[in-house]
């Protein structure tokens, strides 16, 4: 039985290769193949073969590889040529009701880099900020500090400075005291 199968289907396939196979199905579910119409048969629809054409080679010259991009880049460090925050170093504020702390960067930041700017330590701003609102202001000292990482994690640009808020107390010689009302 499987070599009458085997035979049926290498004819089947020669067959399919020439000219039109019909199939007929007889009553007890066995299958009959002809090259020539069968009564009660019904031609065999067979889909073309798949087919695959090559790319055509470009004519362009191909650049490194994305390895050995990355390979370079890991090599060769990116710094930023100038990375200065602000407020500048030792401004001095006298009874802010806010303070804005920024970032100018040159170039600008690259896609892929990570920029986060900080306050007495503490980030501010969100990822990528280039500028931050303080409000309200604590008297004192405080340093503002920027850096920016590539996306290896190493530091392509760093700068910080410390500025100065001042803010007289109630008891300063230099408050006024407020107006008394009139009449009592």
């Amino acid at each position: 039985m499987k070599r009458s199968l085997a035979l049926i289907t290498l004819s089947f396939a020669a067959a399919t290769a020439f000219a039109t196979t019909y199939v007929r199905v007889e009553k007890d579910g066995t299958k009959t193949y002809s090259d020539r119409p069968l009564p009660g048969g019904a031609p065999v629809e067979i889909q073309p073969v798949q087919t695959y054409a090559a790319p055509q080679a470009s004519s362009t010259p191909a650049g490194p590889s994305r390895e050995q991009q990355l390979l370079n880049d890991m090599g060769n460090p990116f710094h930023y040529e100038s990375c200065a925050v602000t407020p500048a170093a030792d401004q001095t504020f006298t009874n802010p009701e806010s303070v804005s702390l920024g970032v100018q960067l040159s170039p600008p930041l690259r896609p892929g880099d990570v920029l986060v700017l900080s306050l007495d330590g503490t980030p501010v701003g969100g990822r990528d900020a280039t500028t931050f609102l303080v409000k309200p202001v604590a008297r004192g000292s405080h340093t503002v500090a920027a850096e920016v990482k590539d996306r290896y994690g190493r530091s392509a640009c760093r700068s910080s400075s410390t500025f100065h808020v001042f803010q007289p107390g109630l008891n300063s010689p230099a408050r006024q005291a407020p107006p008394r009302p009139r009449g009592r």
